[in-house]
Order: C-alpha cells, then structure tokens, then sequence
C-alpha cells in the first residue's frame, strides 16, 4: 500500500480561516495531480459543504449506523472528494469492537484511491479536536496577528504536547497585511512557545488577507476557482507545492488504516 498524507488543519480559535485554508488547500493539492480525500471533521459547525456550495444526502453517521459504505457517501467535487460532517461521529464513543472494525475497514478502502487525507476540523480544544489532530500525521495550526487567536493556539498545542505527547507542528499564518508580517508572527510565537514547551515547530508560510475571500464565500465557491488570479489564490498554489514536498512517512503510522485506528482508540 502506498503512503498516504493525513493533514489535520487546526488553530485553537474560531474565525481564522481555518476551513477556507482546508478547502483550498484540498483544490491546491488536487490541481497539483493529487488524489485528494477533504473531510469535514466540526461536528458542530460543519461550513465545508457551504464553502463549496454543495449538499450532502449521507453522511459518516449513515456510515457508522451500517446502512452504506464510506465511499457512498463521499462528493466528488471541485477535483477533490468530500467526506460530510455529521453528529454522528461523536457515536464513535459508544462502538463496539465490530463496529471499530468495520470503520477502520471502511477507511482502509479509500487508501487506493487517494494520497492526501485533509481533516478539517473544529474551533476550540474539544475531545473531539484532540482526537482528530492527535491520529494526524501532519499538524497544520492556523494563527493571524491578534492576541486571542495565539493565546488559543498556544493552549492547544500545549495541550496536544502535554496529553498526547505530540512535539512536531507547522505553523501558517493567515490574513497577513504585509509580506514580512507572517515569519515575524512565526517567530514571535515560536520564541514564547520555545521558552515553555519541548516542541518543534516549523514555518508553512503565510496566505495574505485578501477581500476576495469574502467574496468567494458569499458566492459558495472555492477561492481558487472563484478568483484564481488573486494574491491569496497564489498563496494557496504556493503552500500547496510545499506540502506536496514534505516527507510523507512510510512507516505503519503513516498509513490510513492507523490513523482511523488511533481516532477509534482515543475515543475509548
């Protein structure tokens, strides 16, 4: 089996961007030849299928509850395939060891047909947040320049460092105003998390703000398709030809199957 990519796009606090970036990231990567899996991990205020302008029939619950395979729920859309959040998922709890079976099964039929697993999961520091970014082989944190949004980042990678051992984060600022104003914000963050916290963190880069953002969002469609020429869109290809670049690892962990498998085990 080959080695799939499992990227879980997080950031602490709400309204950062955080699944605008997992949206067009999946689009960046597919754009790039990748076979790419996007799946909506807020269980409480999943937005992806808005953000794309698409309506999902089934979801992972309709899956959990046995009534049709994970592949009959996934969308094709944009060049990519969609994975639709539901409440469900919070059933993942309450499985017995068939059901873990037959999830991770599920999950496991997926991994020839594609190369990037993108999560995007939800705001906060929720058991569920933790369970999705922990199973993950990449860790993407989403910051931007205001005090909120890196004091929640800070306490979510302290968590994630604390309770699950996790020492490896990238981190990508969003909504910058000037060119220089992502690394300064990198370094800024890394020099205080440095001081306290045995991790490593490492700059992904920077997407600047950009108003037509808003506006593809109002129209439902994904930035990159809505206004391709615009300097946030190039910002996108740009972060999307780095991560296609970074070492996809080839070991059990960074198959699929152990990442459905350490997201069931931490649910127990």
């Amino acid at each position: 089996m080959h080695p799939i990519q499992v990227l879980a796009v997080t950031g602490g606090k709400g309204g950062v961007g955080k699944t605008s970036i997992s949206v067009n990231l999946s689009i960046g990567l597919a754009q790039l030849g990748k076979r790419v899996v996007l799946m909506d991990a807020d269980l409480g205020l999943a937005n992806v299928d808005i953000l794309l302008g698409i309506k999902a029939q089934r979801t992972i619950e309709d899956v959990l509850k046995g009534d049709c395979g994970l592949a009959d729920i996934l969308i094709e859309t944009h060049g990519i395939k969609v994975i639709p959040a539901s409440s469900g998922v919070q059933s993942l709890v309450n499985m017995g060891p068939g059901q873990h079976a037959g999830i991770i099964s599920a999950f496991s039929e997926l991994a020839e047909v594609l190369d990037v697993l993108v999560i995007d999961t939800a705001a906060g520091i929720s058991d569920s947040v933790v369970s999705f970014v922990r199973a993950a082989q990449e860790v993407l944190v989403v910051v931007c320049d205001e005090p909120s949004s890196m004091t929640d980042a800070y306490a979510l990678i302290k968590l994630l460092h604390r309770d699950c051992q996790l020492r490896d984060f990238r981190i990508l600022a969003n909504m910058t105003r000037t060119p220089d104003e992502g690394q300064n914000l990198f370094n800024r963050f890394s020099a205080v998390a440095s001081r306290f916290l045995d991790v490593n963190l490492r700059y992904a880069g920077d997407i600047p703000f950009d108003d037509n953002v808003r506006k593809a969002s109002q129209r439902q469609k994904p930035l990159l398709e809505a206004y391709p020429g615009s300097k946030a869109s190039e910002a996108y290809r740009r972060l999307s030809r780095t991560i296609s670049l970074w070492p996809v690892r080839t070991e059990a962990s960074g198959q699929l199957e152990f990442f459905v498998e350490r997201l069931v085990q931490s649910t127990l």
